[in-house]
């Protein structure tokens, strides 16, 4: 059995009102105005939700769509917004599954904003397609990110571009801006990072179950989780130096305690000379987003705002905010 029929499998088994919802969602989504403008000043908002799956929904219930605010080729940054931002999806997330937050947000700050679906299974139809995250992290899925960044740079004209990673997607923005383009990225903003590497036991329970305990299929079907074990050679790669960071690159770190996949939490939190670490539950203890809705919670999404723009600082919001998968310990 091979990994595009595992996945597939899966999606096979999607339960019939959960895929009802989704596709709702999506009609909704689509229907919305697009309203992406090359002149920032002349935008009109796009109504921007806080709930991950509005992303799977729209990927899932309409083929090639496109997430609201994203890939304008023909946006130019303004003066105040002077570099594009790259959104740098999870494990098995996608340009348009991972980003129905931050797609709009970023938009609607004026921002010229991109995604890509990296490292998905080579020549796959959707919706396979919409499944990213899944190849070797060193040699395909840091190389495609790179391009991408060198495409938007020239689109834009612009000397450098910002990262906002997810996940997997952290190590890849981190990945890419000390080794593959340095001196072309100004901050990475990572939510849910795991710059020492995730746990192995949770690794070790995902790959038994996707694969049968089948060691050769595991090290195929599960190449990136392998390579985000903690001492893995990617993240000694990473890690040359001393720092996962490079110099003259700005860095945030959003953690969240209730994180079920980065195990311990504070994998991602290092310290470093031009790096803020953050834990969403700290100073608004009601929140309780766990690894994927922490990449749509309002909370932490203010905090890549100010990351982004650090001269026009908010606020971050305090709400109570749900996790997707239940309740869950730390």
């Amino acid at each position: 059995m091979t990994s595009t029929t595992i996945a597939a499998g899966r999606l096979t088994r999607l339960p019939l009102v959960l895929t009802v919802a989704l596709t709702a969602v999506a009609l909704a989504l689509v229907s919305a105005p697009d309203a992406r403008a090359t002149d920032p000043s002349e935008r009109k908002p796009l109504p921007v939700t806080h709930h991950f799956l509005s992303g799977a929904a729209l990927a899932l219930g309409t083929p090639g769509a496109t997430l609201p605010g994203t890939n304008d080729w023909n946006c130019r940054p303004s003066v105040d917004k002077p570099r594009p931002v790259v959104l740098v999806h999870g494990t098995m997330g996608g340009g348009t599954t991972n980003w129905a937050t931050y797609g709009p947000l970023l938009h609607n700050e004026g921002y010229c904003v991109y995604t890509l679906t990296y490292g998905a299974i080579p020549g796959a139809a959707w919706p396979l397609s919409e499944l990213g995250g899944i190849s070797d992290i060193r040699r395909v899925s840091v190389p495609q990110v790179a391009e991408f960044v060198d495409r938007v740079l020239e689109s834009t004209g612009a000397e450098q571009v910002d990262l906002v990673g997810h996940s997997q997607g952290t190590l890849v923005s981190g990945l890419v801006a000390k080794l593959e383009r340095p001196g072309r990225v100004h901050t990475v903003a990572s939510l849910a990072p795991l710059w020492h590497g995730t746990g192995g036991s949770l690794a070790d329970q995902m790959m038994t179950a996707s694969t049968g305990g089948d060691p050769g299929l595991a090290e195929t079907a599960w190449m990136p989780v392998t390579q985000m074990l903690p001492g893995s050679p990617l993240l000694r790669d990473l890690w040359a130096g001393g720092t996962p960071y490079a110099p003259g690159v700005r860095y945030l770190n959003v953690a969240t305690r209730y994180d079920e996949a980065i195990l311990p939490y504070t994998s991602g939190i290092v310290d470093g000379p031009m790096t803020t670490n953050v834990v969403v539950q700290d100073g608004c203890e009601q929140n309780l987003s766990e690894h994927v809705a922490v990449a749509a919670d309002p909370r932490a999404a203010d905090f890549v705002l100010n990351a982004l723009d650090p001269d026009n600082p908010r606020e971050p919001r305090c709400q109570a905010i749900a996790p997707i998968h239940g309740p869950t310990g730390s």
